[in-house]
């Protein structure tokens, strides 16, 4: 086991859990309830603390503020958690704060994210995997994100919106409702503008999926239909195109109701 790189100016609490090959860089702070995965470098003046588990081959860059306290009112110092994944790039001035008990008490990012600066995850938000966030991206509280999903900079996302799969939004994109997977939206309040296939492509999708994609779009947006009587005609098409599963299951949740 390689015993990991702690520079002398950094404070690491003794209760911390730092995996082998852990670098923390420069004047940065580490907490007493941390785990640090394997190969996981923290920059200089980075603070982590609260109840965080941070797996391997991350890199946190300087001046971040990881597992803090939820900026919640009802917060009222619970063990609440922040759990991030594998091969994450969080970049300078990002802060993750942890959950709260009046949701699943942890907030959580998943896998091979690319975090741009000054990205803010908000308590129980639950962000999944292969996303980017651009530059000052803003999740409020209970925000959940799908795969793939890439937000513009300086996207606002209103708390207890639902962003999909394989969707995008444009710069400065508000968003006060839904994002169902695949679409790309923008504006303030964002609105649809076709879907993300250019995205679709580069991950393998077929040409025949994304021409179904595109189909169950302009039911959903183009053809006059009620949002039932659309959920009702793609969940029917939803049966012979297995990737058109997302949207249907996504548009069948009321939520705080989709982008339209």
């Amino acid at each position: 086991m390689t015993i990991p790189a702690i520079h002398p100016t950094a404070i690491v609490h003794p209760g911390a859990k730092l995996g082998s090959r852990v670098e923390v860089g420069a004047y940065s702070l580490i907490g007493e309830h941390v785990e640090i995965g394997d190969g996981t470098r923290i920059g200089p003046h980075v603070v982590v603390g609260g109840h965080t588990r941070i797996g391997c081959d991350n890199r946190i860059f300087q001046f971040s503020s990881i597992g803090e306290e939820p900026q919640d009112k009802k917060y009222a110092g619970e063990p609440t958690r922040l759990e991030i994944g594998d091969r994450n790039t969080i970049r300078e001035f990002c802060t993750f704060n942890c959950g709260t008990v009046q949701d699943a008490g942890a907030t959580r990012l998943g896998d091979d994210n690319w975090i741009m600066a000054y990205v803010h995850l908000a308590h129980d938000c639950q962000v999944g995997n292969q996303t980017i966030f651009a530059n000052n991206t803003q999740l409020a509280g209970h925000v959940h994100v799908g795969d793939w999903a890439i937000l513009g900079g300086f996207t606002v996302v209103h708390q207890f919106v639902r962003i999909g799969a394989h969707s995008m939004t444009a710069m400065g994109s508000i968003l006060l409702q839904d994002l169902p997977p695949y679409v790309t939206a923008a504006g303030n309040t964002a609105r649809a503008h076709g879907i993300n296939s250019e995205g679709l492509k580069r991950r393998g999708f077929s040409a025949a999926a994304i021409m179904a994609i595109k189909r169950a779009y302009k039911i959903l947006y183009k053809s006059g239909l009620k949002l039932d009587e659309a959920q009702a005609a793609i969940a029917a098409e939803s049966a012979a195109r297995k990737e058109l599963a997302p949207l249907a299951e996504f548009i069948a949740v009321a939520g705080r109701g989709i982008i339209r």
